[in-house]
Protein backbone atom coordinates (compact mmCIF):
# COMPACT_ATOMS: atom_id res chain seq x y z
CA UNK A 1 0.00 0.00 0.00
CA UNK A 2 1.43 2.90 -0.88
CA UNK A 3 2.03 5.79 1.73
CA UNK A 4 1.54 2.96 4.12
CA UNK A 5 4.72 1.85 6.96
CA UNK A 6 5.16 -1.46 8.65
CA UNK A 7 4.50 -2.05 12.24
CA UNK A 8 8.39 -1.95 13.06
CA UNK A 9 8.66 1.50 10.63
CA UNK A 10 6.30 2.75 13.09
CA UNK A 11 7.81 1.71 16.47
CA UNK A 12 11.45 3.22 14.70
CA UNK A 13 9.45 6.59 13.97
CA UNK A 14 8.18 7.15 17.44
CA UNK A 15 10.91 5.57 19.74
CA UNK A 16 12.30 8.81 20.54
CA UNK A 17 8.76 10.24 21.53
CA UNK A 18 8.01 7.13 23.17
CA UNK A 19 10.42 4.67 23.71
CA UNK A 20 8.31 2.59 25.63
CA UNK A 21 6.04 1.40 22.68
CA UNK A 22 6.08 -1.86 21.59
CA UNK A 23 3.94 -4.26 19.11
CA UNK A 24 1.87 -5.74 21.95
CA UNK A 25 1.16 -2.05 23.06
CA UNK A 26 -0.46 -1.27 19.13
CA UNK A 27 -1.87 -4.65 19.19
CA UNK A 28 -3.12 -3.87 22.61
CA UNK A 29 -4.57 -0.53 21.43
CA UNK A 30 -6.23 -1.96 18.44
CA UNK A 31 -7.82 -4.63 20.26
CA UNK A 32 -9.83 -1.90 22.25
CA UNK A 33 -10.83 0.05 19.28
CA UNK A 34 -8.15 2.94 19.37
CA UNK A 35 -6.28 2.62 16.18
CA UNK A 36 -7.73 0.30 13.11
CA UNK A 37 -4.46 -0.18 10.80
CA UNK A 38 -5.35 -1.47 7.18
CA UNK A 39 -3.60 -4.91 6.55
CA UNK A 40 -1.55 -6.08 3.50
CA UNK A 41 -2.42 -8.90 1.47
CA UNK A 42 -0.47 -10.90 3.23
CA UNK A 43 -1.94 -10.21 6.79
CA UNK A 44 0.57 -7.82 7.95
CA UNK A 45 -0.64 -4.15 9.77
CA UNK A 46 -0.12 -1.45 7.77
CA UNK A 47 -0.15 2.31 9.19
CA UNK A 48 -1.41 5.22 6.80
CA UNK A 49 0.06 9.13 7.82
CA UNK A 50 -3.59 9.28 9.82
CA UNK A 51 -2.68 6.33 11.90
CA UNK A 52 0.64 7.30 12.87
CA UNK A 53 -1.06 11.05 14.39
CA UNK A 54 -3.85 8.83 16.03
CA UNK A 55 -1.31 6.56 18.09
CA UNK A 56 0.91 9.57 18.94
CA UNK A 57 -2.43 11.13 20.31
CA UNK A 58 -3.69 8.26 22.46
CA UNK A 59 -0.04 7.63 23.46
CA UNK A 60 0.25 11.24 24.63
CA UNK A 61 -3.64 11.17 26.14
CA UNK A 62 -2.36 8.33 28.54
CA UNK A 63 1.25 10.03 29.14
CA UNK A 64 0.80 13.35 29.69
CA UNK A 65 -2.71 13.54 30.85
CA UNK A 66 -3.10 10.13 32.71
CA UNK A 67 -6.82 9.69 30.32
CA UNK A 68 -7.89 6.26 31.06
CA UNK A 69 -8.51 4.25 27.86
CA UNK A 70 -12.47 4.77 27.70
CA UNK A 71 -11.78 8.09 27.79
CA UNK A 72 -9.62 8.34 24.92
CA UNK A 73 -12.16 5.92 23.26
CA UNK A 74 -15.36 8.31 23.74
CA UNK A 75 -13.12 11.47 22.09
CA UNK A 76 -11.81 9.88 19.28
CA UNK A 77 -15.37 8.57 18.57
CA UNK A 78 -16.70 12.04 18.81
CA UNK A 79 -14.10 13.18 16.68
CA UNK A 80 -15.03 10.04 13.61
CA UNK A 81 -18.30 10.98 13.74
CA UNK A 82 -17.04 14.48 12.66
CA UNK A 83 -18.25 16.13 16.25
CA UNK A 84 -16.04 18.42 18.02
CA UNK A 85 -15.87 17.23 21.03
CA UNK A 86 -14.16 19.37 24.17
CA UNK A 87 -10.58 18.28 25.39
CA UNK A 88 -10.87 15.76 27.95
CA UNK A 89 -8.54 17.14 29.78
CA UNK A 90 -10.04 20.43 30.76
CA UNK A 91 -12.16 20.47 33.43
CA UNK A 92 -15.48 20.52 31.63
CA UNK A 93 -14.88 18.12 28.88
CA UNK A 94 -13.39 15.28 31.54
CA UNK A 95 -16.95 15.93 33.78
CA UNK A 96 -19.03 15.73 30.30
CA UNK A 97 -17.26 12.41 29.42
CA UNK A 98 -16.78 10.97 32.27
CA UNK A 99 -20.46 11.73 33.21
CA UNK A 100 -21.82 9.69 30.96
CA UNK A 101 -20.57 6.59 33.20
CA UNK A 102 -24.04 4.92 34.54
CA UNK A 103 -24.40 4.06 38.00
CA UNK A 104 -26.98 2.03 39.76
CA UNK A 105 -28.31 1.62 43.37
CA UNK A 106 -28.40 -1.89 44.75
CA UNK A 107 -32.09 -1.48 44.17
CA UNK A 108 -31.43 0.07 40.36
CA UNK A 109 -28.90 -2.82 39.54
CA UNK A 110 -31.56 -5.75 41.01
CA UNK A 111 -34.05 -4.48 38.94
CA UNK A 112 -31.99 -4.17 35.80
CA UNK A 113 -31.00 -7.69 36.01
CA UNK A 114 -33.81 -9.27 37.64
CA UNK A 115 -31.27 -11.15 39.89
CA UNK A 116 -32.26 -11.38 43.63
CA UNK A 117 -31.17 -10.00 46.29
CA UNK A 118 -29.52 -13.42 47.93
CA UNK A 119 -27.41 -13.79 44.17
CA UNK A 120 -26.11 -9.99 44.86
CA UNK A 121 -25.17 -11.30 48.55
CA UNK A 122 -23.80 -14.77 47.41
CA UNK A 123 -22.01 -13.02 44.86
CA UNK A 124 -20.37 -10.10 47.39
CA UNK A 125 -19.70 -13.01 49.71
CA UNK A 126 -17.62 -14.94 47.63
CA UNK A 127 -15.96 -12.37 45.98
CA UNK A 128 -17.24 -12.52 42.76
CA UNK A 129 -18.70 -8.87 43.04
CA UNK A 130 -18.00 -6.06 45.40
CA UNK A 131 -19.83 -4.52 48.37
CA UNK A 132 -20.31 -1.06 47.15
CA UNK A 133 -23.31 1.81 47.39
CA UNK A 134 -22.77 1.87 43.10
CA UNK A 135 -22.62 -0.01 40.64
CA UNK A 136 -21.07 0.12 37.47
CA UNK A 137 -21.36 -1.64 34.03
CA UNK A 138 -19.35 -4.44 34.92
CA UNK A 139 -21.11 -5.33 37.96
CA UNK A 140 -24.92 -5.17 35.83
CA UNK A 141 -23.24 -7.54 33.43
CA UNK A 142 -21.86 -10.04 36.30
CA UNK A 143 -24.52 -10.17 37.81
CA UNK A 144 -26.65 -11.17 35.14
CA UNK A 145 -24.49 -13.68 33.94
CA UNK A 146 -24.35 -14.89 37.61
CA UNK A 147 -28.35 -15.07 37.05
CA UNK A 148 -27.88 -17.00 34.09
CA UNK A 149 -25.58 -19.67 35.38
CA UNK A 150 -27.64 -19.98 38.69
CA UNK A 151 -30.78 -20.96 36.07
CA UNK A 152 -28.36 -23.52 35.40
CA UNK A 153 -27.52 -24.81 38.45
CA UNK A 154 -23.94 -23.46 39.28
CA UNK A 155 -24.30 -20.81 42.21
CA UNK A 156 -21.45 -18.52 43.05
CA UNK A 157 -19.72 -20.68 45.59
CA UNK A 158 -18.81 -23.26 42.77
CA UNK A 159 -17.22 -19.90 40.96
CA UNK A 160 -14.67 -19.56 43.89
CA UNK A 161 -12.23 -21.30 42.25
CA UNK A 162 -12.07 -19.18 39.48
CA UNK A 163 -11.41 -15.88 41.28
CA UNK A 164 -8.88 -17.43 43.26
CA UNK A 165 -7.50 -18.53 40.13
CA UNK A 166 -7.99 -14.72 38.97
CA UNK A 167 -5.69 -13.37 42.04
CA UNK A 168 -2.90 -16.10 41.23
CA UNK A 169 -2.47 -14.76 37.85
CA UNK A 170 -2.70 -11.27 38.73
CA UNK A 171 -0.04 -11.99 40.94
CA UNK A 172 1.94 -13.43 37.83
CA UNK A 173 1.56 -9.90 36.58
CA UNK A 174 2.52 -8.10 39.38
CA UNK A 175 5.87 -10.14 40.01
CA UNK A 176 6.55 -9.65 36.29
CA UNK A 177 6.58 -5.78 36.00
CA UNK A 178 8.02 -5.59 39.76
CA UNK A 179 11.34 -4.13 38.34
CA UNK A 180 9.45 -1.89 36.10
CA UNK A 181 7.39 -0.70 38.69
CA UNK A 182 10.82 0.58 41.18
CA UNK A 183 12.01 2.53 39.04
CA UNK A 184 11.54 6.31 39.87
CA UNK A 185 10.29 8.04 36.72
CA UNK A 186 6.46 8.46 35.90
CA UNK A 187 6.37 7.30 32.60
CA UNK A 188 7.94 3.75 33.76
CA UNK A 189 5.36 3.18 35.94
CA UNK A 190 2.65 4.26 33.19
CA UNK A 191 3.82 1.89 31.11
CA UNK A 192 3.77 -0.56 33.67
CA UNK A 193 0.07 0.29 34.13
CA UNK A 194 -0.49 -0.18 30.59
CA UNK A 195 1.77 -3.36 30.50
CA UNK A 196 -0.38 -4.88 33.76
CA UNK A 197 -3.51 -4.64 31.38
CA UNK A 198 -1.96 -5.93 28.15
CA UNK A 199 -0.83 -8.93 29.84
CA UNK A 200 -4.30 -9.83 31.88
CA UNK A 201 -5.81 -9.36 28.80
CA UNK A 202 -3.26 -12.33 27.10
CA UNK A 203 -3.99 -14.35 29.87
CA UNK A 204 -7.78 -14.01 28.97
CA UNK A 205 -7.39 -15.15 25.46
CA UNK A 206 -5.30 -17.61 26.59
CA UNK A 207 -8.44 -18.84 29.11
CA UNK A 208 -11.37 -18.38 26.38
CA UNK A 209 -9.17 -20.39 24.11
CA UNK A 210 -8.48 -23.54 26.74
CA UNK A 211 -12.51 -23.18 27.04
CA UNK A 212 -13.06 -23.27 23.83
CA UNK A 213 -10.91 -26.39 23.52
CA UNK A 214 -12.46 -28.02 26.20
CA UNK A 215 -15.88 -27.60 25.21
CA UNK A 216 -14.97 -28.97 21.75
CA UNK A 217 -13.50 -32.11 23.16
CA UNK A 218 -17.29 -32.31 25.26
CA UNK A 219 -19.73 -31.89 22.51
CA UNK A 220 -17.53 -33.96 19.93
Amino acid sequence: MTGTISIGQVLARLESDFPELSPSKLRFLEDRGLIQPARTASGYRSFSPLDIERIKLVLSMQRDHYLPLKVIRTYLADLDAGRNPEWPGTATGAISILGLERRWTRDELLAETRAGLDLLGDAVATGLMRATDLYDEGDVATLRALADLRSAGIEPRHLRAMRISVERELELVANALLPLRRRADSASRQHADDRAIELAGQIETVRTALVKRALEKHVS
